[in-house]
């Protein structure tokens, strides 16, 4: 014979409340002391139960969804939600990390690590105590032979004294070429603005405003500029064109020796020399393009 149905308590439904208590039902006066006080639990789990399943009762369904894990995390906002419990603001952009960075975005961090590091472990001359700070005076005097200042003060003085117009002609144009290199190296040190390395001695040789910062190296550009315009302009012997060219390659690699400048700083700079000679040659100044400014120099 199957069992009756029974209440939450195990009981029959059919038994009424007054067999358990030994007084009447719910609205009879014995139902608030006594053994009443057990029934009146039962008719608040029983409503309570009966709320949860209707889902009647918005309170209890809100300290449901405030109890959940998932709100805990703030993965989604409550509309009736209190303002300490709004999501937090955004991260700054800088702040962000990209999860899907480009192919190019890698390549450049990648080549930009790898040119910190040779930098440093090239800098053997950056200080007295280096491994090589011995050879530190030798960097230094041919830091002093790249300087755009001797260059100039030379060509000036060379210009002053020439009496043939080929060699002024020449020189006018290595002079030309020298300003230009100045230009271009301070225009774009000013717009890029890479500071030097950090473990640089800012102690070079007559300083200017743009030499802090360290991209394109200076030195690089004008002995890249210099070397070829002597190697096209002078008749000189294959010993002297050799050593042309060792100075400019030792020059650039000074300049990273003694923690001036970064690899990429020279290579650039290499590059950028080499190109400006091409820019000189194509706005060549002579007697033919430009009479007045030979006019001028002639009668000084």
């Amino acid at each position: 014979m199957p069992s009756p149905r029974r209440n939450v308590e195990g009981r029959p439904l059919g038994t009424s409340a007054s067999s358990s208590s030994g007084g009447g039902g719910p609205g009879s006066p014995t139902h608030g002391s006594g053994g009443g006080g057990s029934s009146s639990s039962r008719f608040e789990f029983q409503s309570l139960l009966g709320s949860r399943a209707l889902g009647a009762d918005p309170t209890s369904a809100w300290l449901r969804l405030s109890e959940s894990p998932v709100h805990r995390r703030g993965s989604f906002p409550l509309g009736g939600a209190s303002p300490s419990q709004a999501p937090p603001p955004p991260l700054p952009e800088e702040d962000r990390m990209d999860l899907n960075p480009s192919f190019l975005g890698i390549a450049l961090r990648s080549l930009l690590a790898i040119d910190l590091w040779l930098s440093k472990k090239l800098g053997v001359c950056a200080g007295e105590g280096s491994s090589w700070g011995s050879v530190r005076p030798l960097m230094k005097l041919l830091e002093i032979s790249g300087h755009g200042i001797p260059w100039l003060l030379g060509t000036l003085y060379c210009l002053s004294r020439s009496d043939s117009w080929a060699g002024r002609e020449v020189l006018m144009n290595l002079l030309f070429a020298l300003l230009l290199d100045l230009l271009l190296v301070a225009l774009l040190k000013g717009l890029v603005r890479r500071r030097r390395p950090a473990h640089n001695q800012m102690d070079m040789f007559v300083t200017l405003s743009v030499d802090k910062y360290s991209f394109p190296s200076g030195h690089a550009t004008r002995a890249a500029l210099v070397s070829r315009f002597i190697l096209n302009h002078l008749v000189l012997a294959i010993p002297l064109r050799v050593l042309v060219v060792l100075w400019a390659f030792i020059l650039g690699l000074s300049r990273v020796l003694l923690g001036r400048h970064n690899v990429t700083d020279v290579a650039f700079g290499f590059l950028m020399g080499y190109m400006q000679y091409s820019i000189v040659d194509y706005c060549w100044l002579s007697p033919h393009n430009a009479p007045l400014l030979f006019a001028l120099w002639n009668q000084q």
